[in-house]
């Protein structure tokens, strides 16, 4: 861990549970690992943790993955007020421990613990009940597969339960704040590490009963918290967690709906058409029957697309099935996302394919529901 000090100069965003400032280093402390005192960098706070700073305020930052250059939004994060400890939070029932055994760890009530009102619920609870539960790669199909759950059924309570292989704060994404004040969902469960949604849940399974059981949901999306780890190979990606999203949702007696990561816009040949990250997850990972939306994309990358999902079903032995779905119409509801549309860095119309599958996805989700 790399520790930077500074001075808060000014806000430069707020979303709800996080804000951003312009943080001018102490001398000798330049991000560049210089010693120019005029050294600024952008700093996260969650503000649920730290309290929220001033400007004036005197605070410590870890700056490890800003050095480095990695996918944290160009943020350094701000550790401490050490001159403005924020205020003990009132005491309360509750206590769920998560970033477990680090210099950060919080205590929360679990919607599942003995202490939440909802215990007796969950303690009954052990099916889904048919629900559809719509799984995901990356963080970035979460509006995606919203704008085509309400393409269909505008009025669908959407419940997103978010795992813990990108972030852990929920306070992270402004994608999540953006959707819920725009109420196109209905809330968001942290499950496992994660935290900071409209509850917390112990494990996946309670998180899947909590969204149909205390948040009512018609359409439950499964996904990882922004920032997805990928290393090239096979195996070491936070997104194999989605094959088992699949496998505890069928379990559970939910709909598993395995939404396909698409692109047309990755240089990367393993990420073109259905990524190597889906055929891992689904293909190997998952080992329930669970549904392919396939979405008509039309030209060069529909049939590759057509053909990869095709041939991801004959390889996992009748398991997976593959169901054409019709994209018109879509393109709008993408258009209509509260929130940027957003993967890898590339937008709607630099990779349409890919907000288009997950949007296929949802659109499924709404119709399973209905014909079932």
């Amino acid at each position: 861990m790399q520790w930077r000090a500074g001075t808060v100069e000014r806000e430069l965003q707020r979303w709800s549970g996080a804000a951003v400032y312009a943080v001018r280093l102490a001398a000798g402390e330049d991000a560049d690992g210089g010693a120019a005192p005029e050294g600024t960098v952008k700093a996260l706070a969650y503000t649920a943790v730290v309290g929220d700073p001033h400007p004036g305020d005197r605070v410590l930052l870890n700056a490890s993955a800003l050095l480095r250059g990695l996918g944290t939004g160009g943020l350094a994060f701000v550790v401490a007020l050490p001159d403005r400890l924020p205020p003990d939070a009132q005491p309360g029932p509750g206590h769920i421990v998560k970033a477990r055994y680090t210099p950060q760890q919080q205590m929360f009530l679990a919607v599942d613990e003995q202490d939440s009102p909802h215990h007796g619920v969950l303690a009954e609870a052990d099916d889904l009940g048919g629900v559809p539960v719509v799984v995901a790669d990356l963080h970035s199909a979460l509006p995606a597969v919203v704008a085509g759950v309400r393409a269909e059924d505008p009025a669908a309570r959407v419940v997103y339960v978010m795992t813990d292989g990108g972030a852990l704060p929920a306070a992270f994404s402004r994608t999540i704040s953006s959707l819920r004040g725009a109420h196109w969902i209905a809330g968001t469960i942290t499950v496992g590490q994660a935290f900071g949604g409209d509850h917390e849940a112990v494990t996946l399974h309670t998180g899947l009963l909590a969204a149909v059981h205390v948040l009512h949901a018609d359409v439950v999306v499964v996904a990882q918290g922004p920032g997805n780890v990928g290393t090239g190979t096979t195996w070491g990606f936070t997104g194999v967690a989605a094959g088992e999203a699949l496998n505890a949702a069928h379990v559970l007696g939910g709909r598993p709906i395995a939404s396909l990561r698409v692109s047309e816009g990755d240089a990367r040949p393993r990420h073109r058409g259905v990524s190597h990250h889906s055929r891992t997850a689904y293909g190997r990972v998952a080992l329930v029957p669970a549904t392919l939306p396939v979405p008509d994309l039309g030209g060069e990358i529909g049939d590759l697309v057509r053909r990869q999902a095709r041939e991801l079903c004959d390889d996992s032995g009748g398991r997976l099935t593959a169901v054409d779905v019709p994209t018109g119409g879509l393109d709008e509801a993408l258009r209509s996302s509260p929130v940027r549309l957003s993967t890898m860095g590339r937008g709607l119309d630099e990779d349409r394919a890919a907000f288009v599958a997950a949007a296929a996805a949802g659109r499924y989700a709404v119709g399973s529901r209905t014909s079932s």
